[in-house]
């Protein structure tokens, strides 16, 4: 039978995942509201 918890105590991420994570937040990606923001923006001037 698996113990998880014994699992769970030797997981460890990838270094693929951890690169990726570090990348998705630094890279500053527009959302919809920032489009939206600059759309309202570009038709009031």
């Amino acid at each position: 039978m698996i113990d998880f918890d014994e699992e769970i105590k030797r997981f460890q991420p990838s270094l693929e995942v951890s690169q990726a994570e570090d990348d998705i937040l630094k890279n500053d990606l527009k959302d919809i509201t920032d489009i939206v923001l600059q759309m309202t923006e570009n038709l009031r001037g």
